[in-house]
């Protein structure tokens, strides 16, 4: 599936089920407490933190993927094409950071 493709599902999907865009703001908000909810597992999962009995069973790879729902939400409703996004954020991380990542020693160490 493809950026574009994702975008057009995600709109439909609002079209047919979700009656319409939550403004960009309750979106912007929606989007942090998944963030919120993807850190939770990482840190009882991959952290410090111990987990509670009632959240083993979480599931990572839903969390991540309702980011992605909510953000591509926002990204529909302000008119932001990700595959054009995308593409444009990697050429500037490969031109500002060709070289940056592979001269950092404190990454190389480990």
């Amino acid at each position: 599936m493809t950026l574009a493709q994702a975008q057009k599902i995600v709109d439909d999907w609002i079209k047919n089920y979700g009656v319409r865009y939550f403004n960009e703001l309750t979106n912007m908000a929606l989007l942090t407490e998944e963030v919120g909810e993807v850190a939770r597992i990482m840190a009882r999962r991959y952290g410090e933190q111990s987990v509670k009995s009632s959240e083993i069973e979480k599931d990572l790879a839903d969390e991540l993927a309702d980011v992605l729902f909510v953000l591509i939400c926002i990204a529909n409703q302000t008119h932001i094409d990700l595959t054009e996004a995308f593409q444009r954020n990697i050429e500037k991380k490969t031109s500002r950071d060709h070289q940056r990542h592979l001269q950092n020693t404190k990454i190389r160490e480990s």
